[in-house]
């Protein structure tokens, strides 16, 4: 795991010297009888703030340095008001020292779940290969919190009998629940997208594996897609549409015009889902998404133009498009986004791509 330095990250690592180096300065200038002496022992308390107990232990022992030579300078050395000062330093250092061995503890810990967490995404989120008979296939999924790796966000890629199977959907609710009904999700399409003829029957073991796990609460809403060459069918579960970019550079949202509920819902009498076929001939290519893509914000309110940016997606290699468009959703939400976001982009180049792995 690389660690990133973050400019409040050196605030905080130079914050303590700041302070003891202002205290002494407007010590000397105020004289002793103002009584900021004692004020040095801040320095140490701000040290516990970032890096080890060495660290921590260093700056206290500067502080201590300062606050005898300051005590000596107001001819305070031996009374006790300079006790006092001394004393007061010495304490917040070892409180230091205590919150740091905590702090470091704690951030041992947070290493090891993230670890952990990345291995689940690992076999929740599999590797999906970049190419796939003639057709490419990148993939990207960003969580909304800097620390998280995984979410209730979900994709899959399948090579079966009936062509290529695909699905990307988007578990109701957050937490580690929405991790498990999504790994719910992802175990029944894989099984059922080799077994079942049909993509309509895909969705139906999807729907049971949902109910079975008794989450009345919980939805999901996805996107079944069965590519075939240029043939194109989707299934949705109340899901956004996909983006179909044709060759000429125009883009639309396309899709069935009356989905179904989410996945959960069936129970609530509404209608079965309908197929919707769909043509996607060479140099085309078809965008997936979570609503964390389109329901991003910039500091107005208003949503991202995914329709208008659909030109980013046009970069030569799949992944380094859907990197360019991340690139500027990002920007458009001045570098944060409010949910998860998952993307999937297939494309069907006009030349087939020589096969490898991903």
């Amino acid at each position: 795991m690389v660690e990133v330095h973050r400019p409040d990250s050196l605030v905080l690592s130079l914050l303590p010297y700041a302070v003891i180096a202002a205290v002494a300065a407007v010590d000397i200038t105020a004289g002793p009888e103002v009584g900021f002496l004692g004020l040095v022992s801040l320095g140490p308390a701000f040290a516990g703030l970032v890096g080890g107990w060495r660290r921590t232990a260093a700056i206290g022992a500067l502080a201590l340095a300062a606050c005898t030579a300051l005590a000596a300078y107001d001819g305070l050395l031996g009374s006790r008001r300079g006790t006092v000062a001394l004393a007061s330093v010495a304490g917040v250092t070892a409180a230091a020292l205590v919150a740091t061995a905590m702090r470091r503890r704690r951030e041992e810990e947070l290493a090891r779940v993230r670890t952990v967490a990345e291995v689940a995404q690992r076999v929740i989120l599999r590797q999906v290969p970049r190419d796939t008979g003639d057709l490419q296939v990148a993939v990207s999924y960003t969580s909304a919190v800097a620390e998280a790796r995984i979410g209730g966000d979900l994709y899959e890629v399948i090579t079966c009998p009936a062509g290529i199977r695909l699905i990307v959907g988007d578990v109701q609710g957050k937490g580690l629940g929405a991790v498990e009904s999504a790994a719910v999700v992802l175990g029944a399409f894989r099984e059922a997208a080799n077994e079942e003829p049909a993509l309509t029957a895909v969705g139906a073991r999807i729907e049971r594996a949902v109910e079975r796990e008794g989450y009345e609460e919980r939805f999901v809403t996805a996107l079944l897609a069965e590519v075939n060459g240029r043939h194109v069918t989707l299934v949705s579960y109340g899901h956004p549409p996909p983006l179909l970019c044709h060759p000429d550079g125009s883009a639309e949202f396309t899709g069935p015009g009356h989905p179904a509920p989410p996945l959960g819902l069936a129970g609530h009498g509404a209608d079965k889902p309908e197929t919707y076929p769909l043509d996607l001939p060479p140099d085309a290519q078809l965008f997936f998404y979570t609503d964390g893509i389109t329901e991003a914000r910039d500091r107005h309110g208003a949503f991202y133009p995914l329709q208008r940016r659909a030109a980013l997606l046009r970069a030569p290699d799949p992944k380094a498009a859907l990197a360019a468009l991340l690139a500027d959703v990002l920007r458009h939400t001045h570098g944060s986004l409010q949910d998860d976001a998952a993307m999937l982009l297939v494309r069907r180049p006009a030349r087939p791509a020589a096969q490898h792995n991903p």
